[in-house]
């Protein structure tokens, strides 16, 4: 019984050995070039050597040697079984395979899940793992996402583009100098620092409201971060230089009469 005991021992060591060994080569792999599929597969590889040592524990004992061996002749109709049981979580598994390859999104890539025209989950991607992907959202919070719901959404990937645009609209008087207003704006967006590809620019008017007309343009960043920044340091500057300038920025206004209020 101690040679048994001794032997198991041995072979659990070994086994979680070779799984400490695995993590570290994906974990090399991951620090040169990060990627989805080294999680995914670092994850798969955990199972499938967790699955390994249950099975040699089993093996090792008389009493459940013939329980492994029945359960390895019996093998298809176990596999049917298990594959009817776990229907939801096989397919989590073959999305995650089919996202590894694929590569839509990698960690650290700000995504946003789309599906049937609404927004599932927006948010930065953490980790994927063999069942599901994790995103941080804007708030904060940890979102974990089925891999099937992301194998069969809308991807929306910002990292994918080169650079990132983002319309600023601002809305000026019918009074307004609009000539002067446009050449302000677009004076702003090339002065910036964080902005590119601004040499051709258009500033256009891009509708009429009831108070008066709204001026738009693109301001084009590397990243999304930039685009944020750049986009906050230029409404601010338009709310001061409009100021400066005379252009109105119309916004609704409540007068109270208090000579013609009478007290019931």
């Amino acid at each position: 019984m101690l040679k048994i005991i001794l032997q198991l021992g041995i072979g659990i060591v070994i086994l979680l050995f070779a799984m400490i060994i695995t993590n570290w080569i994906f974990d090399k792999l991951y620090k040169k070039k990060p990627g989805v599929h080294l999680k995914f597969f670092k994850s798969l590889a955990d199972v499938v050597i967790m699955v390994v040592i249950v099975y040699y524990a089993l093996s090792v004992f008389d009493f459940t040697r013939d329980i492994t061996k029945v359960l390895l002749q019996s093998g298809t109709l176990l596999i049917a079984i298990a594959t009817f049981a776990a229907q939801q979580a096989l397919g989590n598994v073959v999305s995650g395979f089919s996202i590894s390859i694929s590569k839509p999104y990698k960690v650290n890539d700000k995504v946003k899940v789309m599906s049937s025209g609404s927004v599932v989950a927006e948010g930065i991607i953490t980790d994927v793992t063999i069942r599901h992907t994790v995103m941080r959202t804007f708030d904060g919070q940890s979102a974990i996402i089925p891999n099937s719901v992301m194998d069969s959404s809308v991807i929306v990937n910002t990292n994918f583009t080169e650079n990132v645009g983002n319309f600023v609209e601002v809305e000026i008087g019918y009074d307004a100098d609009v000539n002067k207003a446009s050449e302000i704006l677009k004076r702003l967006c090339i002065e910036h620092k964080l902005t590119i590809n601004q040499d051709n620019m258009n500033v256009l008017v891009n509708r009429f409201t009831a108070n008066g007309l709204v001026l738009k343009t693109t301001v084009w960043t590397k990243t999304l971060d930039e685009n944020f920044i750049a986009c906050s340091d230029i409404r601010k500057k338009i709310v001061k230089e409009f100021s400066e300038n005379g252009i109105t920025i119309p916004y609704n206004t409540v007068t109270i009469d208090n000579a013609n209020s009478k007290l019931s």
